[in-house]
């Protein structure tokens, strides 16, 4: 609460009425709307390039962002769309631990192909995969991951900060009920901005 004087409890009120997200809102204001309406804890640097996109949107709008707008944004620079690259369809992933092989069904343009790849485990092993196909060669910065909620309906979050042979940064998400299928989603979530 460095910036208030005062608790918005002791009123009566909550913060989404103080916070206020413009074109110069910083990234913390933006992650803090993210975190308390989905439950999404970004990465520092996630956190960074994701506000650069809000910001672009209060510009457009010229007007102050809600929730449900920053929502909406994630989705759309983040998570599975129509328009989307490469999407999954089925993996598994066998194999010892630090020998992984990784097997998968991907639709790249709307067409359905098989892709395998090995790794000491299940992101190496897509990313192998990926370069091996059709798919952008990408070296893992850095990965994340946490619930979203509590208990048998809890939902898992996989953050990954990838580089790209020409040095460019992109981020990928993926959500799913399993982790390891949240990290697969959030591995071609990057690819797809590669």
């Amino acid at each position: 609460m460095p910036y208030l004087p005062i608790d918005p409890k002791d009123l009566g009120r909550d913060y989404e009425a103080v916070i206020r997200v413009n074109s110069q809102s910083g990234k913390g204001g933006v992650a803090w709307v993210l975190e308390q309406d989905r439950g999404l804890k970004l990465p520092k640097r996630m956190q960074a390039d994701f506000s650069r996109h809000v910001q672009a949107l209060a510009d457009e709008t010229r007007r102050e962002l809600n929730a449900a707008d920053i929502r909406q944004k994630f989705e759309a620079v983040y998570l599975p769309g129509d328009g989307d690259r490469i999407a999954l369809v089925d993996y598994e992933e066998t194999g010892a631990a630090g020998q992984r092989v990784f097997v998968g069904r991907i639709a790249v343009d709307g067409v359905e192909q098989s892709i395998s790849g090995r790794g000491n485990g299940l992101i190496s092993g897509v990313i192998d995969a990926l370069a091996g196909t059709t798919g952008p060669s990408l070296d893992v910065v850095d990965y994340s991951e946490h619930a979203i909620g509590h208990g048998a309906d809890a939902q898992a979050a996989a953050y990954v900060e990838c580089r790209t042979v020409d040095g460019r940064t992109v981020f990928g998400v993926g959500i799913d009920a399993d982790i390891a299928t949240a990290s697969v989603r959030a591995v071609l979530s990057a690819a797809n901005r590669a």
